[in-house]
C-alpha cells in the first residue's frame, strides 16, 4: 500500500514531481495507488499483455509516475513510459480521488468472477472439483466452498428434465404427508384405469433388492401382490422362511390370490408357513377351536419374529378381492359400510381413522391383528387405486408403514385428500 512515507520517500529519490503542501501529496497518493490497482486488475483478468507492459512491472516492481490527465502539475510529470500508464487512466483526477477504498470493491467483483468460474466449470463442463481446483490454481476446500456460496445465493438453478422427475416429487411429498420412510410412485397416465400391473412392477424391484438370507417374512394376499411375482428377481436365499399373515380361500376362479405366499417362498428357495384355515370362518367358536387345537397359533406366534411384512389393503366396493373371494355376502358389505368400515388390512375392516370397526365379521376373521403387525420392523404396503382411495387413507394411518408403493394418479388423489384434511 503506498503511505504518506512511501510518497515522501518517492520525492527525496526525484522519482515523484514536487508537492509543495500536504493535500498535493495526499492526491500524489491516491493517484498512484488508483493507476497501479486498475493496471493490476485488468492484468490480472488477462485484458492486458506482457508486450504493453512497463518494463518495471514484468520486473516485478511497481510503475512510479503519474498520468498526465490525473497529475495535479502535468508539466512535472516525466516517466519514461507515460503512455504506458495513460493506458490505465480513464478517469479524471477528483474521481479518482474517491476511489481510495477501490481494491475493496476489485476484491468482490474478482471473488465474484471466481465464483461464477468455478460454478460453470463443475455444472457446465462437468470438472470434478479436483481438476477445478488445479486448472484455477486454488485448493479444492476453496472449490467446496465457492460452490456452497453459489447455492446459497441462489446464483445456481438445477432443472430436471427427465418424466421420472414428477414422480420423485409426489414421493417426497408422499413421504412428508403421511410419515413414510420410502415411497415409491409408478408412472401411470390414465385416472379411471387399473394401476395393478405398473404398482405390481414397481413393487416386484423394490422386493428383489430388500430379500436377503436369514429373513422372516411375512405375507398378505390379494390381486396386487400376487401380479408382483412375475417382476420378482428370485434367489437362492439361506435360511429364508415366509409367514402367511391370513387364511386362504377354498374355492378360486382364474387364479387363486392366496398361493402367493407359497410361491413367494419358492422365488427364494425358502421355507413356506401357510394356514390351513379359511380367511373367514362361520363363528367366533370356530375361529377359537382353529387357533388353539389346531396349531395355527404357532404360525401367528412367528409374526412376532417378522423383518419385513408385504401387505395390500381391500377397499369395501363389490370389486374388490374379499367379495371376489365369496367369503363376504353383499348383505355383509351393506353391514360393515353401515358400520363406518372404508376397507380392510389382512381382512381387519377398519374406519376412516384406521381403528377397528365394531362388527361381528372381525371376531370370525383368521388373521394376524393389527397390533402385532405395526411392531415389524419393516412394513411395505403396496396398494393403489380409486376404490382403494379411503382404504389407503387409514392405512396409512393405523399401519404406519415404512415403504408405500403406489401409482401416481393415487398419489396425486392421497395428497389431495390430505391437504383438504388438513385445511
Amino acid at each position: 500500500m503506498f503511505t504518506m512515507a512511501r510518497c515522501q520517500h518517492l520525492f527525496r529519490q526525484r522519482w515523484l514531481p514536487k508537492a509543495e503542501h500536504q493535500w498535493q501529496m495526499t492526491t500524489i497518493c491516491a493517484n498512484i495507488r488508483c493507476v497501479a490497482e486498475t493496471m493490476a486488475g485488468e492484468w490480472a483478468d488477462g485484458r492486458s499483455d506482457d508486450k504493453v507492459r512497463p518494463s518495471s512491472w514484468r520486473n516485478g516492481f511497481w510503475p512510479l509516475g503519474l498520468c498526465r490527465s490525473c497529475s495535479p502539475r502535468q508539466e512535472e510529470v516525466k516517466s519514461p513510459r507515460q503512455c504506458d500508464i495513460d493506458r490505465y487512466a480513464c478517469r479524471t483526477h477528483e474521481e479518482r480521488k474517491m476511489q481510495i477504498t477501490s481494491p475493496v470493491v476489485m476484491a468482490q467483483s474478482e471473488s465474484e468472477r471466481l465464483r461464477a468460474r468455478v460454478v460453470w466449470l463443475y455444472h457446465v463442463e462437468n470438472y470434478t472439483q479436483n481438476d477445478i481446483a488445479k486448472q484455477l490454481g486454488i485448493n479444492r476446500v476453496m472449490v467446496v466452498r465457492l460452490l456452497a456460496e453459489a447455492r446459497r445465493r441462489n446464483e445456481v438453478r438445477v432443472s430436471i428434465s427427465s418424466p421420472l422427475s414428477d414422480m420423485v416429487a409426489l414421493e417426497r411429498d408422499l413421504e412428508i404427508a403421511f410419515g413414510v420412510t420410502r415411497a415409491i410412485v409408478a408412472p401411470f397416465s390414465d385416472p379411471d384405469g387399473d394401476p395393478t400391473k405398473v404398482i405390481a412392477a414397481a413393487a416386484g424391484t423394490l422386493i428383489s433388492a430388500m430379500m436377503k438370507s436369514g429373513m422372516i417374512v411375512g405375507v398378505g394376499w390379494g390381486r396386487t401382490l400376487y401380479n408382483t411375482l412375475p417382476f420378482i428377481a428370485g434367489a437362492n436365499l439361506e435360511d429364508f422362511r415366509v409367514v402367511s399373515l391370513l387364511g386362504g380361500i377354498s374355492a378360486a376362479r382364474r387364479f387363486n390370490p392366496a398361493e402367493f405366499a407359497w410361491q413367494f417362498a419358492e422365488l427364494f428357495m425358502g421355507e413356506g408357513f401357510l394356514v390351513p384355515a379359511p380367511a373367514v370362518v362361520d363363528s367366533p367358536e370356530t375361529k377359537h377351536a382353529l387357533l388353539e387345537r389346531c396349531g395355527l397359533a404357532a404360525i401367528f406366534e412367528m409374526a412376532d419374529k417378522l423383518d419385513v411384512a408385504l401387505l395390500s389393503v381391500g377397499g369395501i366396493s363389490a370389486l374388490t378381492t374379499s367379495y371376489r373371494t365369496g367369503y363376504l355376502s353383499e348383505a355383509d358389505r351393506r353391514s360393515l359400510i353401515d358400520a363406518g368400515a372404508v376397507g380392510d388390512v389382512l381382512y381387519n375392516f377398519i374406519d376412516k381413522q384406521g381403528n377397528l370397526i365394531d362388527h361381528e365379521v372381525n371376531s370370525r376373521v383368521i388373521s394376524v391383528n393389527l397390533d402385532r403387525l405395526r411392531r415389524t420392523p419393516e412394513r411395505v404396503l403396496i396398494s393403489g387405486g380409486p376404490e382403494k382411495l379411503h382404504a389407503l387413507l387409514a392405512s396409512l394411518t393405523t399401519i404406519k408403514p415404512t415403504t408405500f408403493v403406489t401409482d401416481e394418479q393415487t398419489a396425486k388423489a392421497l395428497l389431495l385428500a390430505a391437504e383438504q384434511t388438513n385445511t
